[in-house]
């Protein structure tokens, strides 16, 4: 129960991401500002979140999981609630800074806490069903988003977050123990190693090809496609679904074959659907668009166990919410990357072209730069887990 309740409270920081990007449209339309300048609405929060995440792991390490995603939880609420009350997009902007901060307490505290019950052989695992719950979010996060700024307005998308907060944070109180681990003296060398580098730059990649592509696709589908909030969050539904059934897969390949084959599958995958995506002339909102889907959505799905356990097994378990911070502030600098990036591309109109460019730059970094990083991670045979295990 300590994994649901740790896997509870991290799906709502990605239930956020999704729900917040479906609703960007009808946002600029109520606060009367440009489509593009929304994107600062996505940077702010992952800013934030990433600014806060390695203090945040520090202090994980230091006082417990449990109370730092209490309190994470307890900010993160109050940032949703004032978001849902104001009139201006500066004043929006600053209370997704305050969500984002309290992201980053929670973020850290959640990972270290689900995976300190299980042993290194075995969070190959325990990861999938992590990932799998992120892609649930994924799938939730577009349909509720979609549906809530369609029936009552872009408004309801942050008022919801309020509840779910603290649902998460009941779980946490009802199933994490006050103190996760109790072993001392890891230093901070030991959360910075090759390894560690490798799988934050594969999540900063991963998560900067995902956001990009989710809110690109959400913008033209609604502006150049003439689709409603949710007939565009309902096609970006098939995404979210095989990002999380690939989690349990990629686990379990993990734990038999170690880290580097998933992940290099998982880019060439989703670099796959990308170079198919990226072909002038190719649909961007019919039928015919799914084929494609099917690999990029799988491929990134496949990429998020391979980084966490490869990152958590290369550190003793006493700097697992240093080295948690350190992977989430790479996934949240992606992210950040691929909204800006997808900003500016705005600017310049939101035709066809514009996508299967942008689809051609997300496969070149699948290839160039994800695959190489993933021969980085661990050894083939998940040696890494059983060198670095401490009792």
């Amino acid at each position: 129960m300590r994994l649901a309740a740790c896997t509870g409270a991290a799906a709502l920081l990605q239930l956020d991401g999704t729900l917040i990007t479906v609703a960007l449209p009808s946002v600029a339309h109520s606060l009367n500002v440009s489509s593009a300048s929304t994107a600062a609405i996505l940077s702010a929060y992952f800013g934030a979140y990433a600014i806060v995440l390695l203090p945040g792991g520090a202090l994980v390490d230091r006082f417990g999981a449990r109370r730092l995603a209490l309190i994470g939880l307890a900010v993160f609420a109050v940032g949703a609630g004032a978001g849902a009350l104001v009139s201006s997009i500066g004043a929006l902007i600053a209370t997704r800074v305050v969500q984002g901060a309290g992201a980053g307490l929670v973020s850290p505290a959640a990972l270290a806490g689900a995976v300190s019950g299980f042993p290194p052989e075995r969070r190959g695992g325990a990861l999938g069903i992590w990932g799998a719950s992120a892609g649930v979010a994924n799938l939730l996060g577009p349909l509720l988003g979609g549906l809530l700024t369609v029936a009552l307005g872009w408004r309801a998308n942050w008022w919801a977050l309020v509840p779910l907060a603290l649902i998460a944070a009941a779980g946490i109180v009802r199933w994490v123990p006050a103190v996760v681990h109790g072993e001392k003296g890891a230093g901070d060398g030991y959360t910075l190693n090759r390894v560690v580098y490798a799988a934050t730059l594969i999540a900063a990649l991963t998560f900067a090809v995902m956001i990009g592509c989710f809110y690109l696709a959400s913008q033209y589908l609604q502006r150049d496609a003439g689709y409603s909030a949710l007939g565009a969050s309902s096609a970006l539904v098939i995404v979210a679904f095989l990002v999380g059934a690939a989690a349990p897969i990629a686990g379990r390949l993990v734990d038999e074959h170690g880290e580097r084959l998933p992940a290099i599958l998982g880019f060439v995958l989703a670099g796959g659907g990308l170079a198919v995506l990226a072909i002038p002339g190719m649909p961007l909102s019919s039928l015919v668009t799914i084929l494609p889907l099917i690999p990029v959505g799988f491929g990134l799905g496949m990429l998020f166990v391979p980084t966490s356990r490869a990152a958590l097994n290369a550190t003793p378990q006493a700097s697992h919410g240093r080295t948690s911070a350190v992977l989430s502030v790479g996934r949240l600098v992606g992210a950040g990357l691929g909204a800006g990036l997808a900003g500016v591309a705005l600017a310049g109109g939101t035709d066809a072209s514009t996508v299967h460019d942008a689809m051609l730059l997300a496969c070149i970094l699948c290839v160039a730069v994800g695959i190489p990083a993933s021969t980085r991670l661990g050894t083939p045979s998940g040696g890494i887990a059983r060198r670095t295990q401490v009792t």
